[in-house]
């Protein structure tokens, strides 16, 4: 039942989750599935946060994630199918392979799921770095397999996972004994280890990069032993419909089992009295009372938007508020005719400038044309695209000089687009240029950022909990890696250390 108005006799529940992107309806679901009453509040129109789905036109636009594993391999170790599996949900999806192109100034190297072949097309480049990239994963996947026995959904986000691990799990924890070290490493030490050729570094940083906003020395080693073990065991696939078929699925389950998804309802203020929770104030002043409220919003929008400053110890919040963010993002989505572009691949990284790093805003640049694999997403004979590039949110205001700004700094993704699609432009027949305001406003996002930016080593993700007694967090500043997977892990921890 998604209603928005009549909210008056929905007074009391006994969890109300504030926001409705991957790890807040994640988290409502199951807590539904466990038997609680369960509220979420969505300030916008659409749920999904920066994974929702929109229409213009005729083509239907993914606002954020576009590369999916292990969605419906039975082998998958994807949270995100975890959740379904256990609401009783399912989605459909089409596979791929090769998983993308990266196209660097001097060669363009296609990804298969296949490790080996990918290697032998890195081997026409560098023999020496093959060997070295095969060293590097073989490394790593050990740790993958070691965590393949621990389905996520079995643990939870306090002391009482420890009985759980050991009464369920010894064998594989055992399994994980080894690797331990490599839990905490950076991809960064790893690669260190293995890796002398600067082609083989540049592009394992490149991986890195679009994994967690980070290079490899800045992300933790788990995050891409997850990712090789996932792109070879369970495949890269497209869910029909894109990233809003995962969240339409995850509504489904929250209401099958009786949760309420309020949208156009936003939350003002959290509400606090003597260090704990009660409920949440929307805008029009109605009161909604429970005494557990997780917070899908980012960690600064919580601590700042939604509560008082007296409500937190000043140096926790102050120390919340100093978390590093990562940049946001320029996009640019587009309807384009699609005559003659039958042998089209769906995924491309353009980096541009070898000589830039390629955390240079613009520099690396993100394709995804999703109709490739899903025509419906586009009118026929056209193809929806989905371009962006990291951009800081500082300078950006909404002056007489915004238009010409939006339309300069689109110009690095079309430059990105002109190499897969050389008459991109004489194509485009809908042109839509989101700018980080753009992210903040809809998003309601800080600084319409991805998260964020905690290097390995130098501090863990905070999780779940809070200073606040029945105040608790989901989404990408809980817990690391960017993407759905994360997000989906982050509720999953949280509702299950919300029930015995």
């Amino acid at each position: 039942m998604q209603s928005s108005g009549h909210i008056t006799k929905m007074q009391d529940s006994d969890v109300i989750v504030i926001g409705s992107g991957i790890g807040g309806l994640t988290a409502a679901a199951l807590l539904a599935r466990y038997g609680k009453r369960v509220i979420v509040c969505e300030s916008h129109t659409i749920p999904g946060g920066a994974a929702h789905t929109f229409r213009r036109r005729g083509f239907e636009f993914d606002s954020g994630p576009s590369f999916y594993c292990g969605l419906t391999s039975a082998e998958s170790l994807n949270p995100v199918k975890q959740v379904l599996d256990v609401l009783g949900e399912s989605l459909e999806s089409v596979p791929y392979d090769p998983l993308g192109l990266y196209h660097f100034p001097e060669a363009s190297l296609p990804v298969y799921s296949n490790a080996e072949l990918t290697r032998k097309e890195i081997a026409k480049i560098t023999p020496q770095g093959a060997k070295e990239l095969k060293r590097f994963e073989e490394r790593l996947l050990p740790l993958y397999d070691a965590m393949k026995g621990i389905p996520t959904l079995a643990l939870r986000a306090d002391w009482q996972v420890i009985p759980v691990l050991i009464g369920r799990y010894l064998p594989s924890l055992l399994k994980m004994l080894p690797h331990l070290p490599l839990v905490q490493a950076s991809v960064g030490s790893v690669m260190d280890a293995t890796v002398q050729d600067p082609w083989i570094r540049r592009l394992i940083d490149l991986e890195c990069f679009l994994l967690s906003g980070l290079k490899a020395h800045g992300t933790i080693a788990p995050e891409v032993a997850f990712v090789l073990g996932e792109r070879s065991r369970a495949g890269v696939e497209y869910p029909v419909g894109g990233s809003g078929a995962i969240v339409k699925a995850l509504v489904r389950g929250l209401e099958r089992w009786g949760g309420q998804l309020l949208l156009g309802q936003h939350v003002e203020q959290i509400l606090v009295e003597n260090h704990k929770v009660i409920g949440v104030q929307l805008t029009k002043g109605e009161i909604l009372k429970a005494p557990i409220v997780i917070s899908n919003a980012s960690i600064w929008d919580t601590y700042t938007k939604l509560l008082r400053p007296e409500d937190l110890p000043s140096s926790f919040r102050k120390a919340a508020l100093n978390t590093p963010a990562v940049d946001s993002f320029m996009h640019l989505h587009l309807g384009i005719r699609a005559d003659g572009l039958e042998n089209l691949t769906g995924h491309h990284v353009v980096v541009h400038d070898s000589n830039k790093d390629i955390t240079v805003p613009g520099n690396t640049c993100m394709i995804s044309i999703p109709s490739v694999w899903d025509a419906t997403l586009a009118p026929q004979g056209h193809h929806v695209i989905h371009a962006y590039t990291l951009e800081p949110y500082a300078g950006w205001e909404r002056n007489d000089e915004y238009e010409h700004k939006k339309q300069q700094k689109a110009q690095t993704l079309y430059r990105a687009l002109e190499q897969i699609i050389p008459d991109i432009r004489e194509r485009v027949v809908l042109e839509l240029i989101g700018t980080p305001l753009t992210h903040a406003y809809y998003l309601r996002r800080y600084q319409g950022t991805y998260g964020p930016a905690i290097q390995a080593g130098q501090g863990m993700f905070p999780g779940p909990h809070t200073p606040i007694q029945g105040l608790y967090r989901v989404g990408d500043s809980t817990t690391p890696g960017i993407g759905v997977p994360a997000v989906a892990a982050s509720g999953i921890l949280c509702a299950n250390m919300l029930v015995k």
